[in-house]
Protein backbone atom coordinates (compact mmCIF):
# COMPACT_ATOMS: atom_id res chain seq x y z
CA UNK A 1 0.00 0.00 0.00
CA UNK A 2 1.39 3.52 -0.63
CA UNK A 3 2.01 6.44 1.60
CA UNK A 4 -0.98 8.69 -0.61
CA UNK A 5 -3.31 5.87 -0.07
CA UNK A 6 -2.73 5.42 3.80
CA UNK A 7 -2.85 9.03 4.31
CA UNK A 8 -6.56 8.63 2.24
CA UNK A 9 -7.47 5.95 4.62
CA UNK A 10 -6.37 7.23 7.85
CA UNK A 11 -8.59 10.54 7.02
CA UNK A 12 -11.37 8.15 6.56
CA UNK A 13 -10.53 6.73 10.33
CA UNK A 14 -10.51 10.03 12.39
CA UNK A 15 -13.27 11.28 11.21
CA UNK A 16 -15.07 7.75 11.60
CA UNK A 17 -13.90 8.52 15.29
CA UNK A 18 -15.17 11.80 15.37
CA UNK A 19 -18.48 10.63 14.31
CA UNK A 20 -18.22 8.15 16.61
CA UNK A 21 -17.66 9.88 19.67
CA UNK A 22 -20.60 12.84 18.43
CA UNK A 23 -23.10 10.02 18.04
CA UNK A 24 -22.56 7.50 20.31
CA UNK A 25 -21.33 9.27 23.36
CA UNK A 26 -23.07 12.27 22.51
CA UNK A 27 -26.27 10.52 22.68
CA UNK A 28 -25.51 8.50 25.63
CA UNK A 29 -25.57 12.10 27.31
CA UNK A 30 -28.08 13.24 25.76
CA UNK A 31 -30.21 10.94 26.70
CA UNK A 32 -29.10 9.87 29.79
CA UNK A 33 -28.83 5.71 28.95
CA UNK A 34 -27.89 3.84 31.46
CA UNK A 35 -27.28 6.46 34.30
CA UNK A 36 -29.08 4.14 36.92
CA UNK A 37 -26.81 1.14 35.80
CA UNK A 38 -23.53 1.63 34.83
CA UNK A 39 -20.79 2.28 37.58
CA UNK A 40 -19.36 5.58 36.60
CA UNK A 41 -21.39 7.14 33.86
CA UNK A 42 -19.93 10.77 34.23
CA UNK A 43 -16.13 9.05 33.27
CA UNK A 44 -17.65 9.01 29.61
CA UNK A 45 -17.34 12.05 29.41
CA UNK A 46 -13.70 12.49 30.68
CA UNK A 47 -13.04 9.63 27.87
CA UNK A 48 -14.82 11.85 25.12
CA UNK A 49 -13.31 15.01 25.98
CA UNK A 50 -9.52 12.83 25.66
CA UNK A 51 -10.45 11.32 22.01
CA UNK A 52 -11.73 14.93 20.92
CA UNK A 53 -8.23 15.94 22.08
CA UNK A 54 -6.25 12.99 20.59
CA UNK A 55 -8.37 13.52 17.12
CA UNK A 56 -7.19 17.45 16.65
CA UNK A 57 -3.28 15.68 17.25
CA UNK A 58 -3.74 12.99 14.67
CA UNK A 59 -5.21 15.96 12.23
CA UNK A 60 -2.46 17.98 12.97
CA UNK A 61 0.09 14.65 12.79
CA UNK A 62 -1.01 13.14 9.66
CA UNK A 63 1.31 13.67 6.54
CA UNK A 64 4.08 14.61 8.69
CA UNK A 65 5.17 11.28 10.14
CA UNK A 66 5.46 8.07 9.03
CA UNK A 67 2.10 6.87 8.17
CA UNK A 68 2.49 3.13 9.20
CA UNK A 69 3.59 3.87 12.90
CA UNK A 70 0.91 6.55 12.85
CA UNK A 71 -1.67 4.16 12.17
CA UNK A 72 -0.27 1.62 14.83
CA UNK A 73 -0.41 4.26 17.08
CA UNK A 74 -3.75 5.53 16.71
CA UNK A 75 -5.41 1.88 16.27
CA UNK A 76 -3.41 1.34 19.88
CA UNK A 77 -4.82 3.93 21.76
CA UNK A 78 -8.38 3.36 20.04
CA UNK A 79 -8.19 -0.35 22.06
CA UNK A 80 -7.39 1.67 25.20
CA UNK A 81 -9.85 4.06 24.88
CA UNK A 82 -12.87 0.94 24.10
CA UNK A 83 -11.28 -1.03 27.18
CA UNK A 84 -11.62 2.40 29.52
CA UNK A 85 -15.60 2.66 28.46
CA UNK A 86 -16.08 -0.68 28.98
CA UNK A 87 -14.66 -0.79 32.24
CA UNK A 88 -16.42 2.60 33.24
CA UNK A 89 -19.51 0.96 32.06
CA UNK A 90 -19.92 -2.45 33.67
CA UNK A 91 -16.88 -4.18 32.80
CA UNK A 92 -18.46 -7.64 32.14
CA UNK A 93 -21.83 -6.27 32.26
CA UNK A 94 -21.39 -3.03 29.44
CA UNK A 95 -22.98 -2.50 26.42
CA UNK A 96 -19.67 -1.13 24.43
CA UNK A 97 -17.63 -4.64 24.35
CA UNK A 98 -18.21 -4.97 20.52
CA UNK A 99 -16.52 -1.85 19.76
CA UNK A 100 -13.30 -4.20 19.97
CA UNK A 101 -14.77 -5.98 17.13
CA UNK A 102 -15.10 -2.30 15.22
CA UNK A 103 -11.52 -1.39 16.19
CA UNK A 104 -10.14 -5.12 14.72
CA UNK A 105 -12.67 -4.53 11.45
CA UNK A 106 -10.92 -0.47 11.17
CA UNK A 107 -7.44 -2.01 11.64
CA UNK A 108 -7.16 -4.23 9.12
CA UNK A 109 -9.36 -2.60 6.53
CA UNK A 110 -7.53 0.76 6.93
CA UNK A 111 -3.76 -1.04 7.44
CA UNK A 112 -3.79 -4.69 6.41
CA UNK A 113 -4.21 -7.59 7.77
CA UNK A 114 -1.11 -7.96 10.21
CA UNK A 115 -2.94 -4.89 12.01
CA UNK A 116 -6.54 -6.53 12.43
CA UNK A 117 -3.96 -9.63 14.54
CA UNK A 118 -2.18 -7.04 16.41
CA UNK A 119 -5.59 -5.19 17.11
CA UNK A 120 -7.19 -8.29 18.15
CA UNK A 121 -4.15 -9.06 20.08
CA UNK A 122 -3.62 -6.13 22.23
CA UNK A 123 -7.81 -5.98 22.73
CA UNK A 124 -7.92 -10.16 24.10
CA UNK A 125 -4.72 -8.85 26.26
CA UNK A 126 -6.07 -5.87 28.20
CA UNK A 127 -9.91 -7.19 28.42
CA UNK A 128 -8.86 -10.17 29.39
CA UNK A 129 -7.13 -8.00 31.81
CA UNK A 130 -9.62 -6.12 32.72
CA UNK A 131 -12.07 -8.56 33.52
CA UNK A 132 -9.74 -10.53 35.75
CA UNK A 133 -9.23 -7.64 37.57
CA UNK A 134 -12.71 -6.36 38.35
CA UNK A 135 -13.82 -10.49 39.47
CA UNK A 136 -10.67 -10.55 41.88
CA UNK A 137 -12.26 -6.93 42.91
CA UNK A 138 -9.27 -5.22 42.64
CA UNK A 139 -10.77 -2.76 40.05
CA UNK A 140 -13.62 -1.59 42.23
CA UNK A 141 -16.33 -2.04 39.25
CA UNK A 142 -19.61 -3.83 40.23
CA UNK A 143 -20.95 -6.88 39.03
CA UNK A 144 -24.19 -9.10 39.25
CA UNK A 145 -23.46 -11.44 42.41
CA UNK A 146 -25.02 -14.29 40.26
CA UNK A 147 -22.00 -14.16 37.74
CA UNK A 148 -19.49 -17.10 38.54
CA UNK A 149 -15.70 -18.04 38.16
CA UNK A 150 -16.51 -19.82 34.77
CA UNK A 151 -18.94 -16.80 33.81
CA UNK A 152 -16.00 -14.27 33.42
CA UNK A 153 -13.57 -17.34 31.94
CA UNK A 154 -16.23 -17.95 29.17
CA UNK A 155 -16.62 -14.04 28.86
CA UNK A 156 -13.24 -13.72 28.09
CA UNK A 157 -12.99 -16.83 25.82
CA UNK A 158 -16.11 -15.78 23.81
CA UNK A 159 -14.77 -12.47 23.17
CA UNK A 160 -11.34 -13.37 22.22
CA UNK A 161 -12.52 -16.36 19.68
CA UNK A 162 -15.09 -13.28 18.08
CA UNK A 163 -11.77 -10.86 18.11
CA UNK A 164 -8.97 -13.53 16.48
CA UNK A 165 -12.25 -14.72 14.04
CA UNK A 166 -12.91 -10.75 13.24
CA UNK A 167 -9.36 -10.29 12.43
CA UNK A 168 -9.19 -12.98 10.23
CA UNK A 169 -12.17 -12.32 8.13
CA UNK A 170 -11.36 -8.87 8.23
CA UNK A 171 -8.09 -9.52 7.11
CA UNK A 172 -9.38 -12.06 4.14
CA UNK A 173 -11.47 -9.25 3.19
CA UNK A 174 -8.76 -6.90 3.25
CA UNK A 175 -6.26 -8.72 1.09
CA UNK A 176 -8.95 -9.05 -1.20
CA UNK A 177 -9.37 -5.35 -1.88
CA UNK A 178 -5.66 -4.61 -1.15
CA UNK A 179 -5.75 -7.62 -4.51
CA UNK A 180 -8.30 -6.07 -6.18
CA UNK A 181 -10.04 -8.99 -6.31
CA UNK A 182 -12.80 -8.94 -3.74
CA UNK A 183 -15.74 -10.92 -3.84
CA UNK A 184 -18.73 -8.14 -3.89
CA UNK A 185 -21.29 -11.01 -2.73
CA UNK A 186 -19.15 -11.73 0.47
CA UNK A 187 -18.74 -8.44 1.44
CA UNK A 188 -22.24 -7.95 1.01
CA UNK A 189 -22.86 -11.11 2.95
CA UNK A 190 -20.59 -9.64 5.50
CA UNK A 191 -22.25 -6.79 5.96
CA UNK A 192 -25.50 -8.06 6.30
CA UNK A 193 -24.25 -10.58 8.74
CA UNK A 194 -23.42 -7.48 10.47
CA UNK A 195 -26.68 -5.76 10.27
CA UNK A 196 -28.67 -9.34 11.55
CA UNK A 197 -26.49 -9.71 14.72
CA UNK A 198 -26.82 -6.23 15.58
CA UNK A 199 -28.79 -6.28 19.05
CA UNK A 200 -30.94 -3.01 17.74
CA UNK A 201 -33.71 -3.45 15.44
CA UNK A 202 -32.78 -1.82 12.32
CA UNK A 203 -35.02 -1.07 9.54
CA UNK A 204 -34.57 1.19 6.03
CA UNK A 205 -37.17 2.74 3.45
CA UNK A 206 -37.38 4.66 0.21
CA UNK A 207 -38.08 8.19 0.14
CA UNK A 208 -42.06 7.01 0.52
CA UNK A 209 -41.25 5.17 3.49
CA UNK A 210 -42.31 1.88 2.50
CA UNK A 211 -39.93 -0.77 4.31
CA UNK A 212 -36.45 -2.03 2.51
CA UNK A 213 -34.56 -4.06 5.55
CA UNK A 214 -35.58 -5.39 8.05
CA UNK A 215 -33.20 -7.23 10.76
CA UNK A 216 -33.28 -9.88 13.43
CA UNK A 217 -33.85 -7.66 16.08
CA UNK A 218 -36.10 -6.09 14.71
CA UNK A 219 -38.40 -8.76 14.10
CA UNK A 220 -37.52 -10.07 17.73
CA UNK A 221 -38.60 -6.63 19.49
CA UNK A 222 -42.08 -6.10 16.93
CA UNK A 223 -43.22 -9.75 16.68
CA UNK A 224 -43.24 -9.17 12.74
CA UNK A 225 -42.03 -11.53 10.18
CA UNK A 226 -39.30 -9.94 7.85
CA UNK A 227 -41.36 -11.25 4.80
CA UNK A 228 -44.65 -9.61 6.32
CA UNK A 229 -43.14 -6.10 6.91
CA UNK A 230 -40.99 -5.48 3.54
CA UNK A 231 -42.91 -3.44 1.35
CA UNK A 232 -45.20 -1.78 4.24
CA UNK A 233 -44.93 1.68 4.99
CA UNK A 234 -42.74 2.04 8.52
CA UNK A 235 -45.97 3.94 9.81
CA UNK A 236 -47.53 0.75 9.96
CA UNK A 237 -45.52 -0.29 12.26
CA UNK A 238 -44.51 2.77 13.97
CA UNK A 239 -47.86 5.20 14.07
CA UNK A 240 -46.07 7.76 16.36
CA UNK A 241 -43.21 8.36 13.18
CA UNK A 242 -45.78 10.96 11.32
CA UNK A 243 -44.02 12.61 8.77
CA UNK A 244 -40.93 10.90 7.09
CA UNK A 245 -37.94 13.20 8.55
CA UNK A 246 -34.31 13.40 10.85
CA UNK A 247 -35.58 13.20 13.77
CA UNK A 248 -33.68 12.77 17.26
CA UNK A 249 -34.53 9.96 19.76
CA UNK A 250 -37.80 9.48 19.87
CA UNK A 251 -39.50 7.12 22.85
CA UNK A 252 -44.00 6.13 22.50
CA UNK A 253 -45.25 3.15 23.66
CA UNK A 254 -46.50 0.93 20.18
CA UNK A 255 -49.05 -2.28 21.24
CA UNK A 256 -47.52 -5.76 19.57
CA UNK A 257 -49.51 -8.98 19.63
CA UNK A 258 -51.39 -7.03 22.21
CA UNK A 259 -48.37 -6.38 24.64
CA UNK A 260 -47.26 -2.85 24.68
CA UNK A 261 -43.95 -2.03 24.56
CA UNK A 262 -42.32 1.01 24.97
CA UNK A 263 -39.46 1.98 21.88
CA UNK A 264 -36.60 3.93 21.56
CA UNK A 265 -36.28 4.82 18.12
CA UNK A 266 -33.82 7.30 15.87
CA UNK A 267 -34.67 7.90 12.07
CA UNK A 268 -31.79 9.67 9.72
CA UNK A 269 -31.50 9.81 6.30
CA UNK A 270 -29.80 7.49 3.84
CA UNK A 271 -27.66 8.59 0.88
CA UNK A 272 -26.21 6.92 -1.35
CA UNK A 273 -22.21 7.13 -2.55
CA UNK A 274 -23.16 10.46 -4.07
CA UNK A 275 -23.99 11.62 -0.99
CA UNK A 276 -28.07 11.74 -2.90
CA UNK A 277 -30.83 11.20 -0.39
CA UNK A 278 -32.26 7.50 -1.26
CA UNK A 279 -34.39 6.98 1.96
CA UNK A 280 -34.37 6.67 5.64
CA UNK A 281 -32.54 4.09 8.03
CA UNK A 282 -33.87 3.79 11.18
CA UNK A 283 -32.40 2.56 14.74
CA UNK A 284 -34.27 1.11 17.56
CA UNK A 285 -34.48 -0.77 21.10
CA UNK A 286 -37.17 -2.71 23.35
CA UNK A 287 -36.60 0.13 26.65
CA UNK A 288 -39.78 -2.06 28.36
CA UNK A 289 -37.77 -3.83 30.96
CA UNK A 290 -34.83 -1.12 31.08
CA UNK A 291 -38.59 1.30 32.24
CA UNK A 292 -39.89 -0.94 34.42
CA UNK A 293 -36.69 -1.10 36.78
CA UNK A 294 -36.34 2.59 36.81
CA UNK A 295 -40.14 2.09 37.89
CA UNK A 296 -39.44 0.01 40.05
CA UNK A 297 -36.50 1.65 41.91
CA UNK A 298 -38.29 4.51 41.73
CA UNK A 299 -41.09 3.23 43.72
CA UNK A 300 -38.80 1.75 46.18
CA UNK A 301 -36.89 4.74 46.83
CA UNK A 302 -40.61 6.40 47.52
CA UNK A 303 -41.19 4.12 50.08
CA UNK A 304 -37.85 4.36 51.81
CA UNK A 305 -37.85 8.27 52.10
CA UNK A 306 -41.66 8.32 53.58
CA UNK A 307 -40.29 5.60 56.08
CA UNK A 308 -37.38 7.89 56.96
CA UNK A 309 -39.79 11.10 56.70
CA UNK A 310 -42.14 9.28 59.18
CA UNK A 311 -39.02 8.96 62.05
CA UNK A 312 -37.59 12.21 61.33
CA UNK A 313 -41.03 13.91 62.23
CA UNK A 314 -41.48 11.29 65.18
CA UNK A 315 -38.40 12.02 66.62
CA UNK A 316 -38.92 15.90 65.83
CA UNK A 317 -42.49 16.10 67.70
CA UNK A 318 -41.42 14.14 70.42
CA UNK A 319 -39.20 16.78 72.24
CA UNK A 320 -41.76 19.17 72.64
CA UNK A 321 -44.24 16.79 74.07
CA UNK A 322 -42.16 15.59 76.07
CA UNK A 323 -41.32 19.14 77.43
CA UNK A 324 -45.49 20.14 77.81
CA UNK A 325 -46.08 16.91 79.01
CA UNK A 326 -43.72 17.54 82.00
CA UNK A 327 -44.99 21.27 82.30
CA UNK A 328 -48.78 20.34 82.82
CA UNK A 329 -47.67 17.74 85.35
CA UNK A 330 -45.82 20.24 87.33
CA UNK A 331 -48.60 22.00 86.87
CA UNK A 332 -51.30 19.87 88.05
CA UNK A 333 -49.58 19.43 91.64
CA UNK A 334 -50.54 23.14 92.55
CA UNK A 335 -47.78 22.90 94.48
CA UNK A 336 -45.48 25.71 92.43
CA UNK A 337 -45.67 29.69 93.02
CA UNK A 338 -46.80 32.25 91.00
CA UNK A 339 -43.42 32.48 89.14
CA UNK A 340 -43.06 29.05 88.57
CA UNK A 341 -46.26 28.28 87.17
CA UNK A 342 -45.87 31.47 84.26
CA UNK A 343 -42.20 29.89 83.65
CA UNK A 344 -44.13 26.48 82.83
CA UNK A 345 -46.40 28.12 81.24
CA UNK A 346 -44.05 30.18 79.27
CA UNK A 347 -42.40 27.01 78.49
CA UNK A 348 -45.60 24.50 77.37
CA UNK A 349 -46.57 27.92 75.27
CA UNK A 350 -42.97 27.86 73.45
CA UNK A 351 -43.22 24.15 72.92
CA UNK A 352 -46.92 25.03 71.72
CA UNK A 353 -45.40 27.05 69.03
CA UNK A 354 -42.54 25.09 68.11
CA UNK A 355 -44.83 22.05 67.54
CA UNK A 356 -47.02 24.19 65.49
CA UNK A 357 -43.79 25.53 63.07
CA UNK A 358 -42.47 21.72 62.66
CA UNK A 359 -46.19 21.28 61.37
CA UNK A 360 -46.33 24.09 59.54
CA UNK A 361 -42.73 23.66 57.86
CA UNK A 362 -43.59 20.38 56.96
CA UNK A 363 -47.05 21.22 55.20
CA UNK A 364 -45.26 23.89 53.05
CA UNK A 365 -42.45 20.92 52.15
CA UNK A 366 -45.06 18.09 51.51
CA UNK A 367 -48.03 20.24 50.04
CA UNK A 368 -46.55 23.31 49.01
CA UNK A 369 -49.39 25.96 47.20
CA UNK A 370 -49.86 26.70 43.79
CA UNK A 371 -46.82 29.11 42.61
CA UNK A 372 -48.24 32.55 42.00
CA UNK A 373 -46.53 33.64 38.62
CA UNK A 374 -45.67 36.90 38.06
CA UNK A 375 -43.03 39.29 36.25
CA UNK A 376 -40.69 40.97 38.27
CA UNK A 377 -36.90 42.25 38.74
CA UNK A 378 -35.01 39.47 40.23
CA UNK A 379 -32.04 41.73 41.54
CA UNK A 380 -34.55 43.92 43.57
CA UNK A 381 -35.67 41.12 45.23
CA UNK A 382 -32.11 39.77 46.18
CA UNK A 383 -31.77 43.78 47.64
CA UNK A 384 -34.87 43.51 49.50
CA UNK A 385 -33.46 39.70 51.04
CA UNK A 386 -29.53 41.24 51.66
CA UNK A 387 -30.92 44.38 53.38
CA UNK A 388 -33.09 42.14 55.89
CA UNK A 389 -30.13 39.73 56.23
CA UNK A 390 -27.55 42.67 57.05
CA UNK A 391 -29.84 43.96 59.70
CA UNK A 392 -30.24 40.10 61.49
CA UNK A 393 -26.22 40.35 61.09
CA UNK A 394 -24.66 40.31 64.44
CA UNK A 395 -21.67 38.75 63.20
CA UNK A 396 -18.61 40.72 61.50
CA UNK A 397 -19.97 39.94 58.09
CA UNK A 398 -19.61 41.98 54.61
CA UNK A 399 -22.44 40.63 52.42
CA UNK A 400 -20.95 41.45 48.33
CA UNK A 401 -23.29 41.52 45.45
CA UNK A 402 -22.50 40.52 41.93
CA UNK A 403 -24.93 42.09 39.96
CA UNK A 404 -26.31 45.31 39.12
CA UNK A 405 -29.53 47.08 37.00
CA UNK A 406 -32.54 45.44 36.64
CA UNK A 407 -33.09 41.47 35.53
CA UNK A 408 -36.78 40.87 34.98
CA UNK A 409 -38.28 37.28 35.49
CA UNK A 410 -41.08 35.10 35.54
CA UNK A 411 -41.79 33.13 38.58
CA UNK A 412 -43.30 33.09 42.26
CA UNK A 413 -41.55 36.46 43.54
CA UNK A 414 -42.49 35.48 47.03
CA UNK A 415 -41.57 31.76 47.22
CA UNK A 416 -37.65 32.81 45.73
CA UNK A 417 -37.84 35.54 48.52
CA UNK A 418 -38.14 32.36 51.01
CA UNK A 419 -35.68 30.48 49.11
CA UNK A 420 -33.00 33.21 48.90
CA UNK A 421 -33.88 34.30 52.60
CA UNK A 422 -32.78 30.68 53.91
CA UNK A 423 -29.95 30.17 51.86
CA UNK A 424 -28.92 33.81 53.52
CA UNK A 425 -29.81 32.71 57.16
CA UNK A 426 -27.68 29.28 56.52
CA UNK A 427 -24.36 31.42 55.50
CA UNK A 428 -24.83 33.55 58.45
CA UNK A 429 -24.86 31.02 60.63
CA UNK A 430 -22.04 28.86 59.04
CA UNK A 431 -19.93 32.48 59.57
CA UNK A 432 -20.07 32.66 63.59
CA UNK A 433 -16.39 34.44 63.92
CA UNK A 434 -17.17 36.91 60.77
CA UNK A 435 -17.15 36.46 56.96
CA UNK A 436 -18.04 37.17 53.53
CA UNK A 437 -21.59 36.50 51.66
CA UNK A 438 -20.95 36.95 47.80
CA UNK A 439 -24.29 36.39 45.82
CA UNK A 440 -24.04 36.50 41.94
CA UNK A 441 -26.45 36.17 38.97
CA UNK A 442 -25.78 35.18 35.42
CA UNK A 443 -27.74 34.55 32.70
CA UNK A 444 -27.28 31.33 29.88
CA UNK A 445 -29.42 29.93 27.39
CA UNK A 446 -32.71 31.81 28.63
CA UNK A 447 -31.62 30.17 32.12
CA UNK A 448 -31.26 32.49 35.16
CA UNK A 449 -28.18 31.13 37.78
CA UNK A 450 -28.02 32.61 41.08
CA UNK A 451 -25.21 32.19 43.56
CA UNK A 452 -25.11 32.18 47.27
CA UNK A 453 -21.26 31.65 48.22
CA UNK A 454 -19.92 32.07 51.64
CA UNK A 455 -16.67 31.90 53.58
CA UNK A 456 -17.75 29.62 56.33
CA UNK A 457 -17.17 26.66 58.27
CA UNK A 458 -18.00 24.99 55.14
CA UNK A 459 -19.73 21.39 55.17
CA UNK A 460 -18.66 17.71 56.16
CA UNK A 461 -18.52 15.11 53.41
CA UNK A 462 -20.63 12.69 55.16
CA UNK A 463 -23.33 15.44 54.85
CA UNK A 464 -23.37 17.45 51.75
CA UNK A 465 -25.73 14.67 49.96
CA UNK A 466 -28.08 14.70 52.68
CA UNK A 467 -28.20 18.87 53.18
CA UNK A 468 -31.51 19.21 50.87
CA UNK A 469 -33.22 15.74 53.17
CA UNK A 470 -36.16 16.62 55.16
CA UNK A 471 -35.49 17.03 58.88
CA UNK A 472 -31.24 16.79 58.15
CA UNK A 473 -29.65 19.74 60.10
CA UNK A 474 -26.57 20.41 61.69
CA UNK A 475 -27.89 23.04 63.66
CA UNK A 476 -28.84 22.64 67.51
CA UNK A 477 -32.37 24.54 67.15
CA UNK A 478 -32.92 23.97 63.69
CA UNK A 479 -35.76 21.91 61.71
CA UNK A 480 -33.96 20.46 59.02
CA UNK A 481 -36.87 22.09 56.94
CA UNK A 482 -35.28 25.01 55.66
CA UNK A 483 -33.05 23.60 52.66
CA UNK A 484 -35.57 20.75 51.94
CA UNK A 485 -38.44 24.02 51.17
CA UNK A 486 -35.66 25.97 49.14
CA UNK A 487 -34.90 22.96 47.31
CA UNK A 488 -38.39 21.71 46.93
CA UNK A 489 -39.30 25.64 45.63
CA UNK A 490 -36.23 25.90 42.70
CA UNK A 491 -37.87 22.34 41.40
CA UNK A 492 -41.20 23.68 41.11
CA UNK A 493 -39.37 25.98 39.33
CA UNK A 494 -38.30 23.30 36.83
CA UNK A 495 -35.01 24.71 38.14
CA UNK A 496 -32.28 22.74 39.95
CA UNK A 497 -30.28 23.39 43.11
CA UNK A 498 -26.29 21.92 43.92
CA UNK A 499 -24.03 22.68 46.76
CA UNK A 500 -20.11 22.61 46.72
CA UNK A 501 -18.55 22.44 49.93
CA UNK A 502 -15.52 21.34 51.46
CA UNK A 503 -15.05 21.67 55.69
CA UNK A 504 -13.34 25.36 56.17
CA UNK A 505 -13.55 26.48 52.45
CA UNK A 506 -17.09 27.58 52.94
CA UNK A 507 -19.86 26.72 51.11
CA UNK A 508 -21.56 27.84 47.70
CA UNK A 509 -25.38 26.96 46.86
CA UNK A 510 -26.28 26.91 42.70
CA UNK A 511 -29.80 27.79 41.53
CA UNK A 512 -30.82 27.42 38.16
CA UNK A 513 -34.06 28.61 36.92
CA UNK A 514 -35.53 29.15 33.45
CA UNK A 515 -35.97 32.67 32.92
CA UNK A 516 -39.33 32.19 32.07
CA UNK A 517 -41.28 29.78 33.94
CA UNK A 518 -43.44 27.22 32.31
CA UNK A 519 -46.08 24.94 33.82
CA UNK A 520 -45.18 21.86 33.09
CA UNK A 521 -47.71 18.48 32.89
CA UNK A 522 -47.61 15.38 35.64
Amino acid sequence: MTEEILIKKLKTLITVRVFFVVVLLGSFFVFRIGYKIFPYPSSVLYLAVILFALTIVYAFLLGKVKSLPFAYLQIGLDIVAAIALISFTGGIESWFSSLMLLIVIAAAIVVNKKAGYFAAILSSILYGLLIDLQFYGILPIPYDPMLLEKDFLYNIFSHITALYLTAYLTGQLSSRLERKDIDLRDLTLFNKEVIENTPSGLFTTDLKGNILLFNKAAESITGIDRNTAIGKPISDIFPFIGQLQARKRLEETVEFDGKEKVIGLTLSRMQDAKGKHIGFIGIFQDLTELKKMAQEIKHKEKWATIGELSANIAHEIRNPLASLKSSIEMLKENTLTPEQKSKLMSIALSEMDRLNGIITDFLNYSRPPKLKVQSFDLHQTLNKTLDLLKNRNAANVSIQKNFSGSLFIKADREKLEQVFWNLGVNALDAMPSGGELTVTTNQKNGLVEIIFKDTGIGIAPEAIDKVFYPFFTTKKNGTGLGLSIAYRIVEDHNGTMKVISAPGKGAQFDILIPREYEKTEG
